[in-house]
């Protein structure tokens, strides 16, 4: 049972300015209240569905210790950002008040403190991870900027099996309706270009226009190919999603 008040939705405490029971007053906080409320929002498999998603396979470790939290960088500033409480959620099918911290679940910044602190090993870090992803399978969140960038990073390695890091921003910037021109990547772009030594200067622009693709990459390609599909195809089965 959970019963921390910083846990329990403002809207759900009660009070009475005047409120008198057997003769005692006990009027302002000592009436305070937890309004009750029937679970009708229960989804029995929401543990199962974010354990199937990469990062969330050991969530059902969890011991409710509290390291993780309390650890964490993201919490530090921000109170609501709570791993241990949105586990405790997943493990107990509490799907809908979840859903009331969506937006800022995907705040996690990888920083692995509550990894390096959890006593049972449930990677909390990945947690955040698949339920951020969970979010955006179902439906209740959009992508991300990060899953974008991640999308068009790994589509780059599967079409020719190398990296071309300006078309990556280039694509990315497109993606998310961000303009090319900002000011601190042109600014980069001259520092670099002041010291990069004119071959390599060319190399890169080739790579740019004519898209180098590694040499007899197509085995490669579908094997790695077959092996996302299965993934994906795995996932969506799981969440129910085909």
């Amino acid at each position: 049972m959970i019963h921390e008040k910083s846990l329990i939705r403002p809207e759900n405490l009660k009070t009475h300015d005047k409120l008198v029971i057997d003769g005692v007053d006990v009027s302002g906080h000592w009436s305070t209240f937890i309004e009750s409320r029937v679970v009708t929002d229960y989804n029995e498999r929401l543990e199962e569905e974010i354990a199937a998603l990469p990062g969330g396979e050991h969530i059902n470790r969890c011991w409710q210790c509290g390291s993780c939290t309390n650890s964490c960088t993201v919490n530090a500033l921000n109170p609501d950002f709570n791993p241990r409480f949105w586990i405790y959620l997943i493990r107990t099918g509490m799907e809908a008040e979840l859903l009331r911290d969506k937006d800022i679940i995907w705040q996690c910044v990888s920083c692995h403190k509550c990894t390096y602190s959890c006593p049972r090993d449930v990677v909390p870090e990945g947690v955040m991870k698949a339920t951020a992803h969970w979010l955006e399978l179902k439906g209740h969140t959009p992508k991300s900027k990060s899953t974008i960038f991640d999308e068009e990073f790994t589509e780059q390695v599967v079409a020719t099996g190398m990296i071309e890091d300006g078309r990556v921003i280039r694509n990315f910037f497109a993606r998310t309706g961000q303009p090319l021109m900002q000011d601190w990547l042109v600014e980069m772009v001259k520092r670099v270009a002041r010291r990069l030594p004119v071959l390599q200067g060319i190399k890169l622009g080739l790579a740019a226009v004519f898209r180098p693709r590694t040499r007899n990459w197509g085995g490669a390609q579908a094997a790695i190919t077959e092996y996302v599909d299965e993934q994906e195809a795995r996932q969506r089965k799981a969440l129910s999603l085909e």
